[in-house]
């Protein structure tokens, strides 16, 4: 999925249909690669940055998801690495953390808080 309208922090991703109820996916925000989490059975939604910081392999957009003690990880496919998608910290007892970002769900489409400045790519349109 590529990103395609920005608006300050906020960057549309695609419509909420593009995700699998119960799975992530990445998308390109920039030059960043972001993993995208819908957990439709707890209705929630959230986002960190694909590469898993263990090996820098851009993976965790496909890692198993569920949770500890209530807290909702994604574990990395590769090595099992699991990691808090509320904090962003290793759950497998390492100091390797994990950028997290908000999700917003406005009108049926996802969109991604991002802190910092992100340039527009060309084409894109902007939200008014």
């Amino acid at each position: 999925m590529e990103t395609a309208i920005k608006n300050k922090n906020l960057f549309l991703v695609a419509p909420v249909s593009d995700f699998p109820e119960e799975g992530g996916v990445c998308a390109k925000i920039g030059d960043r690669q972001i993993a995208i989490y819908r957990f439709e059975s707890r209705n929630e939604w959230y986002a960190c940055d694909n590469a898993c910081p263990h090996t820098g392999d851009m993976v965790l957009s496909r890692g198993l998801l569920g949770d500890s003690n209530g807290t909702p990880k994604v574990a990395c496919p590769m090595h099992k690495k699991a990691f808090s998608l509320k904090t962003g910290e290793c759950l497998s007892g390492d100091s390797y953390r994990i950028n997290t970002y908000p999700v917003v769900i406005q009108n049926d489409s996802v969109f991604i808080m991002i802190d910092d400045s992100i340039q527009s790519k060309e084409g894109e349109s902007k939200l008014s």
